[in-house]
């Protein structure tokens, strides 16, 4: 997609120069592969706006960058990590166990997880939780008793998936997508199929929170034959495989599906189809919010940091109008609060 060049005054975002005095004079984002293309588009318009360089992000996954984040503070060590799933309570505790106390999250919007297949293969055009559970659990429902999974083609899942082999390309657990996989269509279709009461029977723990967490735990595991895959590179390594096996099924996020219908065609989950609007609306049942997570100790320091932060949530950005809603970004609806929390430097925990 091509991004007509933004102006500062489009965004009231004063630029300043870049100082020489610095160790280091770009912002380094790193994190995961579902806002990758949006911190890109951001990045390159910021360096072409800016007397800032363009800042440099990478991918890895949304705990692989987070990870990096809590390595520590200083010049080595990233500004700012992208991620798909807001970050954890031990991830908080890892950072502040080095020296990074001060953490300011940003929600940009949201995004939509899809499954999407070759464009000339099966008619996968409809799913729902349990097919998927169904399909890659290694233990299932018989006869309201949990056995070994029976199931070798979406056809034994659900009669009316197509009658080939299971071929499923899902995140694997590095990834943010991972965890909303695991949320809105393992454990949905675990307890649809009745097999979470059964895990729930037989868990183990001296509380019923404990009952309850290992059962959810047990729903959130996939079969290891074969026919569910763990994809820990991004979502053009899931392309890659689909391309290369016309009957595979591949977890994609909303905004590259849209970049590559030439190639894909996505289903519907519980009847309902993909798009910015279903998801805005909350009647997509697979959607998640996106983040990115500031040091707060960088801004002054790094050249640019809080700059970036800004433009990346202004209204002609991240708003329903900007390049990013363009590009798949669901714009929030309480943009106007992130883009306060981002001016005043607000941290986890309200300081």
């Amino acid at each position: 997609m091509s991004l007509v060049k933004l102006t500062t005054s489009a965004v009231a975002i004063a630029a300043v120069s870049a100082s020489a005095a610095y160790a280091r004079d770009n912002v380094q984002v790193a994190g995961s592969s579902t806002v990758l293309p949006y911190a890109s588009i951001v990045a390159e318009a910021f360096g072409e706006n800016f007397d800032f360089p363009t800042p440099v992000v990478e991918s890895g996954g949304s705990s692989a960058g987070l990870k990096r984040f809590c390595e520590g503070v200083g010049e080595n060590t990233i500004d700012v990590a992208n991620a798909s799933r807001a970050i954890r309570e031990k991830e908080v505790k890892a950072c502040a166990e080095n020296g990074v106390t001060d953490i300011i999250e940003v929600r940009i919007g949201y995004d939509g997880i899809v499954f999407a297949s070759q464009i000339d293969g099966p008619a996968f055009t409809a799913f729902e939780p349990i097919d998927w559970f169904n399909a890659l659990s290694p233990k299932v429902v018989v006869d309201g008793a949990l056995v070994d999974n029976p199931n070798n083609k979406w056809s034994d899942a659900n009669a009316k998936l197509p009658d080939v082999e299971i071929a499923a390309f899902i995140p694997g657990t590095k990834h943010g997508t991972r965890e909303v996989f695991e949320e809105k269509v393992l454990v949905k279709g675990c307890k649809d199929a009745g097999a979470y009461d059964l895990y729930l029977v037989a868990a183990e723990g001296d509380s019923e929170k404990a009952k309850k967490k290992a059962a959810k735990k047990a729903c959130y595991h996939v079969r290891t034959d074969g026919k569910s895959v763990d994809i820990d590179g991004d979502y053009t390594e899931t392309l890659a495989r689909i391309d290369s096996n016309q009957d595979g099924v591949g977890v994609f996020g909303l905004a590259f599906y849209e970049n590559n219908t030439d190639k894909l065609k996505v289903a519907t989950m519980t009847d309902v189809a993909p798009s910015t609007e279903t998801i805005a609306s909350g009647e997509y049942p697979v959607s998640r919010p996106l983040f990115f997570y500031i040091k707060k100790a960088h801004i002054g320091v790094i050249p640019g940091l809080k700059e970036y932060a800004e433009f990346f949530v202004a209204d002609e950005i991240a708003g329903p109008d900007g390049p990013l809603a363009e590009y798949g970004l669901v714009s929030d609806p309480e943009l106007i609060e992130t883009q306060t929390a981002v001016s005043d430097e607000t941290t986890l925990g309200g300081s």
